[in-house]
């Protein structure tokens, strides 16, 4: 949503058709911190005051401003095919719990989606949860939901506006009665039940002292919630005040004799775990140190199974004797030359879904670890799943790849027989109109790294055409092909999309990860900057009809790697990004971004931080891309102050013609649960003012 209404000060620039345009002014302030020793200004410190009146009216100058770049006719086109594309049916992969079965559906013509119930095989699904109502624009979101285990009741957290801040309700399923109960300021949270189905574990932060959407979010707790009673009652079940920077969360078995406790510091995979009878108060330490990642499976009897990367950074299954733990792990599945993305056990056999050069692999084994199986797909893609309990004859999987929309089956282990239970239709696609394909590419220091190569069946390729190359890389998280509407509609632009598997994702392990992270974070700037080279030495594409894209760590990355490369680009999408990598740490969750990235404080980390964060490496005398700033003034988990700082420098220290764009969403969040409407409005929007402007 813009406000069109310029209310403030404006100088002068001159864009390629030498047409003057009024740029909103940003003022400088005289900000010096001392890092170690180094002195580094902040002129734009003034910006992180985001919900102040001044700001306010900044953000309404620079979105006045953006909005008389946006009118073209390749935001008309694509938000013509968005609408047209987006009315097609989606659900989510279904899960079982009793004999219920529960999804979110959407028709296509809702904002937000809804949650359905089928009460038994048989049944006509119903809706359940139907968050279109909380809110009449669409923006209040059902973040979050947990079914109890015995299938009565429902845990559900929604979010205002696109905040983390989480509020959390419950549901009678049968008969779709809210309770009275409601549980605030939960956030990074789900609802965990207890076994008999009495309550649930939860995490709450400490109430904000100052503004809800920047306060530091520190010193949480585990909070057990009993079913009927206020928050106020609800019993701290895990709680350490000296360490404000430990994380906590509680899993329990789907048999319901176990407890299991996590400890994290910040998004650091690495984690302590501890055990316990469910009926214990008193958890037995299994993992004292910050080694590995481990994460509970499943149990039967006095066998605990566990995943784990401990001295196997591809991953492995292990297991745990409850009543022999001074015998400690034992390897039941080894490690692999393929990185394990998820494991279940499901009708009494492990399903452990790998991934092989950024395409799933599901294999079978049994309690003992022997391999006996694969699961069958007709081409390859990305597999969400099975997803089911110990005992279940039956589960369902998704797959999806970049030309193949999700579908759904379901999949009987007692025969193997596969069942199309659902397949995404979008009016006028056909897959086969459409290829696909991945290729290595050599970066910088000759690692090889996976692309994956979208567009038209027909379309002729040269160095003309127009290619949008999407990254994130980091906090090991994997970039894995799937479809998608939004890069569905650059293709049908006649554009190449391309997805790069940058190192600092999961898609090799964890070996790839820390390739990625920490004092090796130059490299992932570099992977990206030579996938664009490769595609270029292809012919695919050159430097002037190239747009990179990325969001939150992506945004940190396309800023980084714009500046460090502005002739490799002619367009530039920056979305929500981490851009002043020495106060990150300053806001909400920011802290916790230190195991990835490191910490200013630290003055090894703050010379590497220093040397790439966006904001502080914009410089003068170089002219840089046309780029277009995209950020939420509700965002909680990167504040939009990082957005409005580098965008203001940028604008100011740009040396050419290449217009510099803000985009200020409003009622809106990091992303999840933005409702449909203003989704197509934004892909519309940064898609349309890309090709316009490569077009030039």
């Amino acid at each position: 949503m813009f406000k069109r209404k310029l209310i403030y000060p404006i100088f002068l620039i001159v864009i390629s058709c030498s047409q003057s345009i009024e740029m909103p002014e940003s003022r400088t302030v005289q900000h010096v911190d001392n890092y170690h020793g180094t002195l580094v200004a902040d002129p734009y410190r003034w910006l992180e005051d985001f919900t102040s009146t001044e700001v306010k009216e900044w953000v309404n100058a620079q979105n006045t401003f953006t909005e008389s770049f946006l009118e073209n006719p390749n935001r008309l086109a694509i938000r013509e095919n968005l609408e047209s594309i987006w009315v097609s049916e989606s659900i989510s992969t279904p899960y079982k719990v009793q004999d219920k079965t529960f999804y979110y559906f959407n028709s296509g013509d809702w904002q937000q989606s809804k949650f359905m119930v089928k009460d038994c095989d048989a049944c006509d699904p119903r809706v359940l949860l139907d968050p279109n109502t909380f809110s009449t624009d669409g923006t209040i979101a059902l973040a979050s939901v947990s079914v109890s285990p015995n299938a009565e009741l429902l845990a559900f957290a929604i979010s205002d506006g696109g905040s983390d801040w989480r509020s959390w309700k419950v549901l009678n399923i049968e008969s779709g009665e809210e309770l009275d109960d409601n549980l605030v300021w939960s956030k990074f949270s789900g609802a965990e039940w207890a076994s008999d189905s009495s309550g649930f574990f939860y995490n709450k932060y400490p109430t904000p002292t100052n503004e809800a959407l920047a306060d530091l979010n520190s010193s949480p707790a585990v909070m057990f919630h009993t079913i009927g009673q206020n928050q106020s009652e609800d019993k701290i079940a895990k709680q350490d005040p000296s360490n404000p920077k430990l994380s906590w969360s509680i899993q329990v078995s789907d048999d319901g004799l176990y407890k299991v406790l996590y400890t994290s510091k910040g998004t650091d995979e690495r984690n302590l775990i501890a055990i316990a009878e469910y009926a214990s108060e008193e958890f037995i330490p299994l993992v004292t140190e910050f080694v590995a990642d481990y994460s509970f499976i499943d149990s039967f009897e006095n066998t605990l199974w566990f995943y784990t990367d401990h001295n196997a950074p591809n991953g492995k299954v292990v297991k745990l004797d409850f009543k022999d733990l001074e015998s400690g792990f034992q390897d039941v599945i080894p490690e692999t030359n393929m990185a394990i993305n998820g494991v279940d056990i499901i009708y009494g056999h492990f399903v452990v879904n790998y991934l092989k050069d950024t395409f799933s692999e599901v294999r079978y084994f049994d309690k003992d670890g022997n391999y006996h199986s694969s699961l069958e797909t007709k081409a390859q893609g990305t597999i969400s799943g099975p997803y089911g309990k110990l005992n279940d004859k039956t589960a369902y999987f998704s797959f999806t790849n970049l030309v193949q929309p999700t579908q759904i089956f379901q999949i009987n282990f007692e025969n193997g027989e596969q069942t199309l239970f659902w397949e995404e239709a979008l009016p006028g696609f056909a897959s086969s109109d459409y290829v696909s394909e991945m290729v290595f590419y050599t970066s910088k220091d000759g690692t090889q790294v996976p692309l994956h190569i979208s567009h038209k069946k027909d379309l002729v390729i040269t160095e003309s055409t127009p290619i949008l190359v999407y990254g994130y890389g980091g906090f090991d998280i994997s970039q894995l092909p799937r479809f998608s509407k939004r890069f569905l509609a650059w293709m049908n632009q006649n554009g190449v999309f391309a997805l790069a598997n940058l190192r600092g994702g999961s898609e090799y392990g964890e070996a790839w990860h820390q390739d990625g992270m920490l004092l090796n974070k130059q490299n992932v700037f570099d992977d990206f900057a030579y996938a664009a080279k490769y595609l270029h030495s292809k012919n695919i594409g050159s430097p002037p009809t190239t747009a990179i894209q990325g969001r939150s760590n992506g945004g940190l990355l396309v800023g980084a790697t714009m500046l460090q490369y502005p002739d490799t680009f002619g367009f530039a999408i920056p979305q929500v990004g981490v851009m002043d990598m020495l106060r990150f740490n300053k806001f909400t969750i920011g802290w916790a971004w230190e195991s990835d990235y490191g910490s200013p404080q630290d003055p090894t980390h703050f010379k590497n931080l220093f040397s790439y964060s966006p904001y502080h490496n914009i410089k003068p005398n170089i002219c840089y891309p046309p780029t277009l700033v995209t950020t939420s003034e509700r965002d909680d988990r990167v504040v939009p102050s990082h957005s409005y700082k580098f965008a203001a420098r940028l604008q100011n220290l740009q040396s050419c013609s290449n217009p510099i764009l803000l985009r200020v969403e409003t009622r809106a969040g990091h992303g999840a649960g933005t409702p449909r409407s203003k989704q197509i409005e934004e892909i519309a929007d940064i898609y349309g003012l890309a090709l316009a402007s490569m077009s030039q």
